[in-house]
């Protein structure tokens, strides 16, 4: 069974950085395309940034390009997403996810709070 824990999240000032961990479990993770969403209160969940298997291609939404970094570590099942320069309208739930192909997962973590202040 699949598992996906996020941890990192926190109360930060606008500006702040932060650095979510997504540890996975129950599947080769090496073998999986991986995303972080976010879900602020009354919107929908949007896309974040997604990797590739190996993490060499990465891409981002256009409102956190430049300061959001994704990366990964195949050899510690880790999923990383650097929050840099951070503004109050980042101020979400942040979620992980694995799946086969972008836009195709399969699997979710339970989120993580993240609260920027201004």
């Amino acid at each position: 069974q699949v598992q996906l824990v996020e941890s990192g999240g926190g109360l930060v000032q606008a500006g702040g950085s932060l650095r979510l961990s997504c540890a996975a479990s129950g599947r080769t993770f090496s073998s999986y395309v991986m995303g972080w969403f976010r879900q602020a209160p009354g919107k929908e969940r949007d896309v974040v940034a997604h990797i590739s298997r190996s993490g060499g291609f990465s891409d981002y939404a256009d409102s956190v390009k430049g300061r959001f970094t994704i990366s990964r570590d195949n050899a510690k099942n880790t999923l990383f997403l650097q929050m840099n320069s951070l503004k109050p309208e980042d101020t979400a739930v942040y979620y992980c996810a694995s799946g086969a192909t972008y836009g195709n997962y399969d699997a979710w973590g339970q989120g993580t709070q993240v609260t920027v202040s201004s």
